[in-house]
Order: structure tokens, then C-alpha cells, then sequence
């Protein structure tokens, strides 16, 4: 029995996690894969509940966990909190040492009519973003502002590139054998290291494969007019949260792309890239898809259940090859009935 903690957290998370929830429900009743579903607070929700973004027994339970899934944090109410939710997202990182962000990005040819950019452009993408996560600028101290000045501290150790880089070879080694390191070494300290320490662990441990580096503004551009040309990204916190996020307009929309944030020592927690889009919350017009792909990163990931996530893959392709598109794709179709569209593909793909 697999114990997955959920945590739905704010804005449209609960409806995304509660679909994801039932196509995996549903898939597993076709295959030898038990699971249970352990719920539990983060975020503003967190806060309102249990006056903290990341209370103890959330943490405890992700501590326990087998995997860990996430829907989104944040939104305008807690903006002015004491710790808000991004806060609670950045302890549990450090908290569970997730210390890798890995961010597929693949075009279907289901989608190649949904992305803004031209078909001979995008077609045949397939890249992973591989992001360092619990160092870099958004960790470093001291970090404040007042009235005057702002200080923010970007700071890396040759112990945290070295594992993010080497974790980002292995997995070129199962893909297309290429890493793009991907940094600012002509103006930042930081990066300097950075191209150090990757030349050398390329030179050293994997001649094999091909490395090549890019300054961030450079790779900017070139990700969306050139997105075939990479495999592997490998970069820090701060450039890979921008660019992976500028990568999604590939995909055409944010509510396509999945991702897996990685520890050594805890579970795994698989969460869409996208945020809380409170906008859109209780509206049924959310995108679930984000989201039942992070459930198929987690089934090969996390548990090795290849068949499923394959089956889930497959409806989803499917359903979207109909025609069937949410609002932020410019279709009409619900959340609920995009959601009702997979499972029932599912189920007509295990009776046939």
C-alpha cells in the first residue's frame, strides 16, 4: 500500500488535486496498484487553519510519505501575512531537501495548434528543465528591505552544483545525451562556479555526453525560437524558475506542464508549475491537465507504474485529439468534463 499525502493548498489546487485524484483512482482499478490518500494543509489554507504556511503535521506527514502531491499556494489575502504562503513552499523545501526541480517540457501533436509559436518551430520539442531548488537567491541571507535599500543574497556551495549537475547528466544519459548549463558567469560570482564545477564533472565524469553552456539571456531567446535544440537544461533557482515558466507559452499554456521536485533523503512531490490562479478558483473552468500529468511523473518516478501512467497518458492524448480544450487553451470544455472525458477513456482503454 503506497501512502500519498496530498496537499491541495489554495485557488484552484483543491479542484486540480481532486481530478488528478480520480483518473489515478480510476486507472488503478485496472492494474495491481494500491494506494491511500493522506490530506493535509499548506499555503494559505494552511494559515487561515493552522496559523502557520507549513504546520508540523503537515510536515510530519510528508515526512512519512511515499509521495507527495501539491496543488498550488498563494493568492491576494495572504499577501500581507506575517509568513504567506510562498514562505510555507520554501521551508518545506529546505524542511524535505527537494533539492532538484525537474520540468519536462514536450510537444504533443495534440497541441501543436494550441501553441502560439509556428508549427515547424515547436514540433519535436522535448526537453527537461532541470532547476537547482533549495539554494540560490531565494534562500540566501541576509536578505531585507526598508524605506532606503534592498539586499538579496545569491549564494551556492560546490557540494549543492555538484549534486543538481551530476543528477542532471544521469538523466541525459537516458534521454538524447546532451546538458546545456545554463548561467550569467560573465557578470555573477555564483555562476562562475557554476561553469566551473559543470566543465569539470563533464570532462571527468561524462565524456560520453555532450555539454555546452549559454548565457541565461541567450537561452531566453533561444528556448522559443529554437526549442528542439536542447535535452537537458541544468541551471539555478532564479533562472529556472523564469525560464520554465517562459517555456510553457511552447506548450501554449501554463496548465500543460507537470513537474517533480526531487529530495535524496524524503518523498518526492510531484505539482503543476503553474500558481493558485484564484481568478479562476471554484469557476470549473481550470485546467486539470498540469496536474494529472504530475500524477504520471510521480507513478514512473516515485512507484515504477509504468503501465499506468502510460494508460493515463494515452486518454489524455486522446481526449485532447477530439478537440477538447479548457479556456485557457481557448476551448469551452469544463474542468469537470475534461476530467469525466479522461476517465472514462481510460476505462473504454481497459475494456477494448
Amino acid at each position: 500500500m503506497k501512502r500519498i499525502v496530498t496537499l491541495p493548498g489554495d485557488g484552484i489546487g483543491p479542484e486540480i488535486t481532486a481530478s488528478a485524484l480520480k483518473v489515478l483512482e480510476a486507472a488503478s482499478q485496472h492494474v495491481d496498484f494500491k494506494f491511500e490518500v493522506e490530506e493535509h494543509t499548506i499555503g494559505g489554507a494552511a494559515i487561515d487553519q493552522d496559523g502557520h504556511p507549513f504546520p508540523d503535521a503537515t510536515k510530519k506527514a510528508c515526512q512519512a510519505a511515499d509521495a507527495i502531491l501539491l496543488g498550488a499556494v498563494g493568492g491576494p489575502k495572504w499577501e500581507q501575512a506575517e509568513r504567506t504562503p510562498e514562505a510555507g513552499l520554501l521551508e518545506m523545501r529546505q524542511t524535505l531537501e527537494l533539492f532538484a526541480n525537474l520540468r519536462p517540457v514536450e510537444m504533443h501533436d495534440y497541441l501543436l495548434k494550441d501553441s502560439p509559436l509556428k508549427e515547424e518551430i515547436v514540433k519535436g520539442t522535448d526537453f527537461v528543465m532541470v532547476r537547482e531548488l533549495t539554494g540560490g537567491i531565494y534562500f540566501g541571507r541576509p536578505k531585507y528591505f526598508d524605506e532606503e535599500e534592498a539586499v538579496d543574497t545569491l549564494h551556492y556551495n560546490r557540494g549543492e552544483i555538484e549534486r543538481i549537475v551530476r543528477l542532471a547528466f544521469d538523466l541525459a544519459k537516458t534521454r538524447k545525451n546532451k546538458v546545456t548549463l545554463v548561467d550569467k558567469a560573465n557578470v555573477l560570482a555564483s555562476s562562475q562556479l557554476w561553469r566551473k564545477v559543470a566543465t569539470q564533472i563533464a570532462q571527468e565524469e561524462y565524456p560520453e555526453v555532450e555539454f555546452e553552456w549559454m548565457y541565461v539571456d541567450n537561452a531566453a531567446m533561444q528556448i522559443i525560437t529554437n526549442p528542439t535544440a536542447y535535452d537537458v537544461i541544468v541551471t539555478e533557482n532564479m533562472f529556472g524558475d523564469i525560464l520554465s515558466d517562459e517555456a510553457s507559452v511552447i506548450t501554449g499554456s501554463l496548465g500543460m506542464l507537470p513537474s517533480a521536485s526531487l529530495s535524496q533523503t524524503n518523498a518526492s512531490l510531484y505539482e503543476p508549475i503553474h500558481g493558485s490562479a484564484p481568478d479562476i478558483a471554484g469557476k470549473d473552468i481550470a485546467n486539470p491537465m498540469s496536474m494529472i500529468l504530475s500524477v504520471t511523473m510521480m507513478l514512473r518516478q516515485s512507484f515504477e507504474e509504468f503501465e499506468m501512467a502510460d494508460r493515463i497518458e494515452h486518454a489524455c492524448a486522446a481526449v485532447m485529439d477530439r478537440g477538447m480544450r479548457t479556456a485557457d487553451l481557448g476551448g469551452d470544455t469544463s474542468h469537470s468534463t475534461f476530467t469525466r472525458a479522461v476517465i472514462d477513456e481510460i476505462n473504454k482503454g481497459a475494456s477494448s
